[in-house]
């Protein structure tokens, strides 16, 4: 899953996108209301999370842009003042949840496995199926035929990646940009590590294979039966 963090504090927002990724979702971060308004109008996200006080919009404004152009992606409040009034204004004006810094990273965490929940108002749009691959986004588990296959965080980002995009050849450059970051050494060989860890989970042990190599390019993931 996909989060956008609109937070100026750079202390903060290193400290939750660190905490977020080692949970498996993939984080972009903002600085400024402006620029989180210009990502979330114009990327797919899963959920935002934003201040209230930002610099060249208020995360109020951030959010309000947002809804007026028929986005309706969950959101969640930072707020370090526990003005009822500010929540009241932010529940008004589409916000999902609220949470009044000081916080724990366990508390955010849970904030926002409620509010995914919530927005799924059907079951089925939190799963993902390639061949008998299935994908619980909410749950976070996989499962292949009748066998449960464990994933480390990552691994199970990668894969929720590869199953989004079945079909379409996937380049290391737009895997490394989507799982692990733009800021990360595209030298690496860290995405051929996590394939071939992926392959011998969902791959090994069955007779069709769903992840593909494109020599010289990157891979795709697809059922060929």
């Amino acid at each position: 899953m996909r989060i956008l963090l609109v937070e100026d504090d750079t202390g903060a927002s290193r400290f939750i996108r660190k905490g977020l990724q080692e949970e498996g979702y993939i984080v972009d971060v903002a600085f400024d209301g402006e620029e989180g308004l210009h990502l979330a109008t114009s990327q797919t996200y899963d959920l935002i999370i934003l201040d209230i006080m930002l610099p060249e919009m208020s995360g109020f404004e951030a959010l309000k842009g947002t809804r007026k152009k028929g986005i309706m992606t969950p959101a969640i409040f930072l707020t370090a003042r526990d003005d009822k009034e500010d929540v009241v204004h932010g529940l008004e004006l589409g916000a999902d949840d609220y949470l009044i810094k000081p916080f724990s990273f366990p508390e955010l965490l849970a904030r926002i496995k409620a509010v995914l929940r919530r927005g799924q108002k059907d079951i089925e749009l939190s799963k993902l199926s390639v061949g008998d691959l299935t994908l619980n986004i909410i749950n976070r588990t996989a499962r292949r035929e009748d066998k449960d296959i464990e994933l480390s965080a990552k691994e199970f980002s990668l894969l929720e990646y590869l199953m989004r995009n079945a079909g379409q050849i996937l380049t290391r450059t737009m895997i490394l940009e989507q799982v692990w970051g733009y800021d990360f050494d595209t030298s690496s060989n860290i995405i051929d590590v996590h394939i071939n860890r992926l392959r011998m989970k969902i791959d090994k042990d069955f007779p069709s294979k769903i992840i593909h190599t494109i020599k010289g390019v990157g891979y795709v993931l697809k059922d060929e039966r």
